[in-house]
């Protein structure tokens, strides 16, 4: 199989970046690179029955680019922020607040839908770092609400701590947990606290039973579907880049876990979706 199987109703994938680059200069002045090569994924992905995607920025340049191609291509909304594992090193060299600043402007443009990915990493963030993180995840939270956005969130080993904060601050009315990675007990308290909880292909793997237990106990109504590309490809295209043309997999992986039909899983997703970011 060298391509996903198209799905029989279009879908829109949660999370993506299309822009992933390592070390790569995103602009030539005021002009976006790589536009072209995202629009021809955009393409391999409608042909599979991916009708849009959810660009999201990481840091100021790649949140700027997302909001360029979402006002270049209808089939592209922006989410932007600095990532949890950036603020702490943005912070020390005390450019935090500035740049929480620009994204406050860049959350006015229509295109943009979310504020995200932002949240909490006890994996890569150490001890020191983790105020500042939090102090970056609470402005964020404080700014996806004053637009009246989505809240996009990237929580790693930082369960309970990502649950706090939201209870202490108050979840947005639109919350989702990018790519989902608690078992289902974490999947239950999520889910009292409001939110969303966004699959990847790791729901594909065979040591990830947990995830398809957790995805068992979601109600139909609170559940989206990701790609999260360039990573996490879904089985069985594994070891190679992931891109939005995959996420049938995914889908199809996760209808197998609910005992439902694609069709009626996607129709679901895709109502989801919107009812999360608004029409594409």
């Amino acid at each position: 199989m060298s391509r996903a199987e198209p799905l029989p109703v279009p879908v829109h994938d949660d999370h993506t970046h299309l822009n992933f680059e390592p070390d790569a200069d995103l602009w030539d002045g005021d002009e976006p690179r790589g536009i072209d090569r995202a629009i021809a994924e955009l393409d391999a992905a409608e042909a599979v029955g991916v009708a849009g995607v959810v660009q999201v920025g990481t840091n100021l340049a790649d949140s700027r680019w997302a909001v360029a191609l979402a006002e270049r291509d209808p089939r592209v909304l922006a989410a932007i922020a600095i990532h949890p594992n950036d603020a702490p090193a943005l912070a020390a060299e005390g450019g935090l607040d500035a740049a929480l600043a620009e994204l406050d402007v860049l959350a006015a443009r229509p295109r943009v839908r979310a504020i995200g990915e932002t949240g909490l990493d006890f994996f890569r963030t150490a001890d020191e770092g983790r105020p500042d993180q939090r102090a970056s995840f609470e402005a964020h939270i404080a700014i996806t609400k004053r637009h009246g956005l989505a809240l996009q969130i990237h929580d790693r080993d930082a369960h309970d701590a990502v649950l706090g904060v939201l209870a202490e601050v108050g979840a947005p009315e639109r919350t989702v947990l990018h790519c989902f990675s608690g078992d289902a007990d974490f999947a239950r308290r999520a889910l009292d606290a409001g939110c969303h909880l966004s699959f990847a292909g790791t729901v594909t793997f065979k040591n990830a039973g947990y995830l398809r237990e957790a995805l068992a106990v979601a109600p139909l109504d609170r559940v989206l579907v990701e790609t999260d590309a360039p990573f996490l490809t879904p089985h069985p295209f594994r070891g190679r880049p992931n891109a939005p043309s995959y996420l049938p997999v995914t889908l199809r992986a996760m209808a197998d876990v609910l005992g439902l039909d694609v069709a009626e899983l996607g129709t679901a997703v895709r109502e989801n979706a919107i009812r999360v970011y608004g029409q594409w």
